[in-house]
């Protein structure tokens, strides 16, 4: 017989055991043994049938079945007495099964994905980042293995001193640069230091205003325009205020140069803070990069930035480049040794950096991503010329402007079609869900779609957009006519 190889259950002397997978005959039968044992189904005390009869039904040699119970005896499992046979030893108990609320069913994992966020994993420069983690391991000096400290590798912060006034404009030197794991765990060492409340952009991360919360930092939304953000609504009250001045998150578009200028006068008039999300500034197509609003008083703005839009979220780095008077407590603030970025990872992006493979990489990149969205573009103007796309001119996604009130049924057509797509009302400020304007309520919210084109690998992506495009409302009808009016009566 060979039941034993296709996971059957069997019955060998109303003994039911499933003998599943294929390979050492007594393996399996130990292994289901125990198995009955843990679940319950042989009870402490229970007799098993003798080996000869267990060995006849399972279609086992004999041997196999009493090699089988001499080592689960020796193991503890069963107990073999002369004159009673083998029985399941009373020590043996069954593990009691845990019963667990029952959860609604899983969402089936997309087939698609247009999430923004995140770039192609595959894409990620192996060798080079290899050649600079051995090049980095072989100069390291001994400290860098000792224990951390929490301004960061010096190599790194000299390495992101010059790249930084190179490509974004920032005047900083290296002691002004404190680094951390990423862009989150900055903002929450600026939450501590700087406390709140703040002010923030009325679409923006609801991660990024959750975590401010978390560490009592309330937010109150400023209104966003074609310009950006409405930064003449800041007061003397808000302690900081959090702005994606490059490219405005998620909406698009860089904040006005006037504003830029207005921002600077409000920090430097109240003694206020701008905390600047440099998330994808390295990523413009259409035009030349817009520096950074640090640049213009690097004493009342900080620069938040990190690797995750560049290379990967994997890697956990990013910086902070701050004014000299909070250097000091924000250290203070991460503690004396450095708990979260690896001192090899610093040393080998500085590395990195130096050599000239991140500007090869975000060189690449951008060619990568500018492709990506002019697909986007094209394919929308071919099967959707209705939809308006916007915010292309700079990082990672694009918004589709839709009719009102069709937002939510996009999205859900779109998980019907397998594909994973954001609302753009998912991104919008709580506070900013109502308004009043001219003594009425109005909703500021626009209905949209965020389109990530970065994270489908090169071969999926045509898919996802037709996916997309399958997924987006028709063209509204025109307004009907209205109906003829019969004359009026004499």
């Amino acid at each position: 017989m060979n039941s034993w190889v296709n996971s059957a259950e069997i019955l060998g002397s109303d003994l039911p055991l499933e003998l599943s997978g294929t390979g050492n005959r007594r393996a399996l039968l130990m292994d289901a043994l125990r198995e009955a044992v843990r679940s319950g189904r042989l009870a402490p005390g229970t007799r098993l049938p003798p080996y000869r009869s267990l060995a006849a039904d399972l279609g086992l040699a004999r041997n196999t079945v009493a090699d089988a119970y001499a080592e689960l005896v020796a193991e503890g499992w069963l107990a073999a007495r002369q004159g009673s046979g083998t029985r399941v030893a009373e020590r043996a108990a069954p593990v009691t099964p845990v019963h667990r609320p029952r959860t609604p069913e899983r969402v089936a994992r997309p087939v698609h994905d247009l999430v923004q966020g995140q770039p192609d994993p595959s894409v990620f420069p192996r060798t080079a980042w290899l050649a600079s983690a051995r090049r980095a391991l072989a100069a390291a000096p001994d400290d860098a293995f000792g224990p951390g400290d929490p301004h960061g590798r010096p190599e790194l912060r000299r390495a992101l001193a010059g790249y930084l006034a190179r490509v974004r404009g920032v005047r900083a030197a290296p002691d002004r640069i404190v680094l951390c794991s990423g862009a989150a765990h900055g903002l929450r060492l600026l939450a501590e230091v700087v406390g709140g409340p703040w002010a923030a952009e009325e679409y923006g991360l609801p991660f990024h205003r959750e975590l401010l919360a978390s560490h009592g930092v309330g937010t109150r939304p400023l209104g966003v325009d074609a310009d950006g953000a409405r930064v003449d609504g800041l007061t003397r009250h808000d302690r900081a205020v959090l702005l994606t001045p490059a490219h405005q998150f998620p909406t698009g578009g860089p904040l006005h140069p006037e504003r830029r200028a207005a921002v600077v006068d409000w920090a430097r008039a109240t003694g206020g803070l701008v905390v600047e999300d440099d998330y994808d500034g390295e990523f413009r197509y259409d035009r030349q990069p817009v520096g950074a609003v640090q640049g213009l008083d690097p004493e009342h703005v900080v620069l938040v930035g990190s690797v995750s839009k560049s290379l990967s979220p994997a890697l956990r780095i990013g910086w902070l480049v701050l004014p000299q008077r909070l250097v000091g407590p924000v250290v203070a603030a991460k503690g004396e040794r450095e708990p979260f970025s690896s001192a090899t990872e610093q040393l080998t992006l500085a590395d990195f950096i130096e050599s000239g493979a991140y500007d090869r990489q975000v060189r690449r990149m951008r060619q990568r991503h500018r492709r990506r969205r002019d697909q986007l573009v094209a394919a929308l103007h071919a099967r959707a010329p209705h939809v308006r796309v916007t915010g292309i001119a700079a990082g990672l996604h694009a918004v589709l402007e839709l009719p009102p009130g069709t937002e939510r049924s996009a999205v859900r057509a779109a998980a019907w079609q397998g594909l994973a797509v954001e609302g753009l009302g998912d991104y919008l400020h709580p506070g900013a869900e109502h308004r009043t304007v001219a003594g009425a309520s109005v909703v500021p919210h626009r209905d949209g779609l965020v389109v990530g084109y970065a994270t489908p690998a090169e071969s999926a992506y045509p898919e996802a957009l037709d996916a997309l495009c399958r997924s987006l409302p028709p063209v509204s009808p025109p307004p009907a006519p209205a109906a003829p009016q019969p004359p009026a009566a004499p």
